[in-house]
């Protein structure tokens, strides 16, 4: 296969200094939203996750966002996952949105706060109940002997619990990303993007810059 001939242009659109708002949240959610609306084949809401261990490896997995406001981002998981104990660490991170079918991308750096146990159980129990169970079950990113394992010991709690609460694991929970800097970037022809990218100046204040592409 020839990968240096596959390319395409890219001439959806553009972005300019007037679709700039004053925050990177408004423009955020104005993206989100016409993902969402476009019905895309790919989940609108799936992020990138970046962290580093304490050898200053990198990961990066595709997590799902949860809720977002002007304070940050949030997505949960199990706190003893691979990224739960690099955020542990080391609580800088960055997170990365690409529709492509719109030919956008959105990039997020910052830190990862712990959410509050009040928000933890309240996204919890507004799971359906397979897969509250299944957070319980799991110990994510050890070693299992083999899928049938995992199966069995999954459906040997759902008849333990069924009509019953399933306990929220202390180890679960989720994560509020506050950034200090967001790029927007939009494809342009002859690789002529846009692109902006927003720094946090003080608590409510900031800044915007065009970059080259």
């Amino acid at each position: 296969m020839d990968l240096q001939s596959i390319r395409r242009d890219y001439n959806i659109g553009h972005l300019t200094e007037s679709d700039v708002p004053n925050t990177p949240f408004q423009l955020f959610e104005s993206w989100l939203n016409n993902a969402v609306e476009c019905g895309l084949n790919s989940d609108p809401t799936a992020m990138t996750v970046a962290t580093v261990d304490s050898q200053g490896h990198p990961s990066q997995r595709i997590v799902l966002l949860k809720g977002f406001d002007e304070s940050g981002l949030r997505f949960f998981t199990n706190k003893q996952s691979h990224k739960g104990k690099d955020i542990a660490l080391n609580p800088k991170v960055s997170c990365h949105f690409a529709w492509l079918a719109l030919e956008r991308q959105v990039h997020f750096r910052g830190h990862a706060d712990p959410l509050s146990e009040q928000e933890n159980d309240e996204y919890f129990y507004s799971r359906p109940f397979e897969s509250q169970v299944a957070a319980l079950i799991s110990n994510q990113s050890q070693p299992i002997g083999s899928r049938d394992e995992l199966v069995r010991y999954y459906q040997e709690q759902l008849e333990q619990y069924q009509g019953k609460q399933v306990p929220r694991p202390q180890h679960w929970g989720g994560y509020r990303i506050v950034p200090s800097e967001v790029e927007f970037w939009q494809g342009g022809e002859h690789r002529l993007h846009d692109r902006f990218i927003y720094r946090l100046e003080s608590a409510d204040n900031w800044s915007v810059q065009r970059l080259q592409p």
